[in-house]
């Protein structure tokens, strides 16, 4: 059995600060209206930032702290939606704007809000052929560039940002995965080139329901996995930061115990591939995460798309 190691993480949030306040003079809309249906007070748009300047910034902070260069990183993946350009992919632009040799292995990969996990699992089956030991794996979105910013239900969700994970592929390591797809463009769809601007258009309560239907069923899958017979087993758990809301809601019917359930979108918003790296990067650097525990991950969103992971830190 073999397992990636997260060796360290970075992540990179736009200046630019928006407020539910702020956005309570473009639509229709109050911070606790916001607040008491999503967890969300604040995310960050960019203004100059691109894509890749996100992701560039958060993959060096991780590259840095791991103590690897570019002569290490044999594979790298960007999760996206919203990249830069259609073509070239993000990640062959940050092949260029890190330096990473020429042969390494370079794509983006859109699974919306579980791409990175997506990510990692390729990574990890990638690496197993690669001729140098790292792999980057990257979640970086602007999804401000893709919002109606007159519809109250979606512009107050979203946020930009990217987070990014530096990993090895060790075969003394255990790790447990479920991936899920239920092909669907009703309940969540950005609209693709065409006459009408690209904008994100949910159904809500569609979206709720099956949230919280694969994430309480992946974290129960992963457990069995495992052979643990409670949630409280586990050190932490990591889920996509969508909606407080959805969180809190699975939670109580794994009978979880307080604190367990990581949440961000307070500061962060949803900001789909991006939302767990930058969790993972915010735990790690305030201390939170020691080698030993046992952590779940779980993404979910468009496509359908959902994934999860039982990692070892």
């Amino acid at each position: 059995m073999s397992a990636p190691r997260i060796l360290a993480t970075g992540r990179c949030l736009p200046q630019r600060v928006v407020t539910n306040e702020e956005l309570s003079r473009r639509v229709d809309t109050s911070d606790e209206w916001v607040f008491s249906r999503t967890g969300i007070r604040s995310r960050h748009f960019c203004v100059e930032e691109t894509g890749l300047d996100l992701a560039a910034k958060a993959a060096c902070q991780a590259m840095d702290r791991a103590g690897v260069t570019v002569a290490d990183v044999g594979v790298c993946i960007v999760a996206t939606f919203t990249p830069d350009h259609a073509s070239p992919s993000t990640a062959c632009l940050l092949q260029r704007e890190l330096g990473l040799e020429e042969d390494t292995v370079c794509f983006d990969v859109n699974a919306a809000c579980a791409g990175f996990l997506y990510g990692l699992k390729t990574a990890h089956a990638l690496l197993s052929d690669s001729p140098r030991p790292c792999a980057l794996i990257v979640g970086a979105e602007v999804i401000s560039r893709v919002m109606d910013m007159t519809d109250r239900n979606t512009c107050v969700l979203f946020g930009d940002g990217a987070g990014a994970a530096v990993v090895r592929r060790e075969e003394s390591r255990i790790w447990h995965t479920v991936f899920g797809t239920r092909g669907d463009r009703s309940s969540i769809r950005v609209q693709g080139p065409g006459p009408a601007p690209a904008a994100i258009h949910m159904d809500g309560k569609a979206v709720f329901r099956f949230a919280v239907e694969v994430v309480e069923k992946s974290i129960r899958q992963l457990l069995a996995a495992e052979g643990l017979s409670s949630i409280n087993d586990l050190d932490l758990v990591v889920c996509h930061q969508a909606n407080a809301r959805i969180i809190d809601f699975v939670a109580k019917r794994l009978g979880a115990r307080e604190g367990l359930f990581y949440k961000n979108m307070d500061r962060c918003g949803n900001t789909s591939a991006a939302s767990i790296p930058i969790a993972l990067d915010e735990l790690a650097e305030s201390g939170q995460l020691r080698p030993g525990m046992r952590i779940v991950t779980v993404g979910f969103g468009g496509g359908l798309t959902w994934a999860g992971a039982l990692l070892r830190w």
